[in-house]
């Protein structure tokens, strides 16, 4: 128990009387105990922090970046199996697809039809009542996978007329769109003019090789 005191006596009287000033590194082995206790805590805190920062931090970051990596690849796990599970029915809904698409195509005039479409839009005009003063297909303009040809028409006749023209057009066995109609006086007082772009599609089969 003196020992222990003398000891812890000793420690502190070195501690008084250690000076920064006095530190001589090529000297280390003179140095006073605390000094050298001091020193080796101050290289083992370095190391520790130099670990740390360089060694344990990179590798955390590196296992954050796995982490991520492994929820994503979980997750298109996921949708893979999911699709794997549900292909007999996408399989179906392909079918269905195609046999929609066909029905769409038929709905498309062929170069051969377009004069009795035209015919058909004259005659649901007429039908409704209204005055035709000019059906005009203009040229076929292509695009990425339909040619489209518009038609400028112009009639003229009663507000409720033209309303069952448009209705007569668009229940047409053929797809036909109206666009950007304008509707004036015509020449007499209780009588309209109206001006409508229609549009109908050829599906342009060149543009699957595109």
């Amino acid at each position: 128990m003196a020992d222990n005191k003398a000891t812890m006596g000793s420690m502190l009287e070195q501690i008084q009387g250690f000076d920064l000033s006095d530190i001589e590194f090529d000297k280390i082995g003179s140095w006073p105990l605390i000094g050298k206790v001091a020193f080796c805590a101050l290289i083992v805190l370095g190391l520790a922090l130099f670990s740390y920062f360089f060694l344990i931090d990179g590798e955390r970051a590196s296992l954050d970046r796995l982490e991520s990596q492994e929820q994503q690849l979980k997750r298109d796990f996921e949708n893979k199996a999911f699709r794997v599970a549900n292909l007999s029915e996408y399989k179906a809904q392909m079918v269905e697809m195609e046999n929609s698409f066909g029905s769409l195509l038929k709905q498309l005039p062929k170069d051969t039809e377009v004069p009795g479409l035209i015919d058909d839009i004259s005659a649901t005009a007429l039908n409704a009542g209204l005055n035709l003063k000019k059906i005009d297909p203009s040229d076929m303009v292509s695009s990425e996978f339909y040619k489209e040809l518009p038609i400028n028409i112009e009639v003229s006749g009663g507000y409720h007329e033209m309303g069952a023209f448009v209705s007569g057009v668009a229940s047409l066995p053929r797809i036909v769109t109206l666009h950007d109609f304008s509707i004036s006086k015509g020449d007499r007082q209780e009588q309209l003019s109206m001006k409508i772009l229609a549009k109908t599609y050829q599906y342009d089969a060149e543009s699957k090789g595109r």
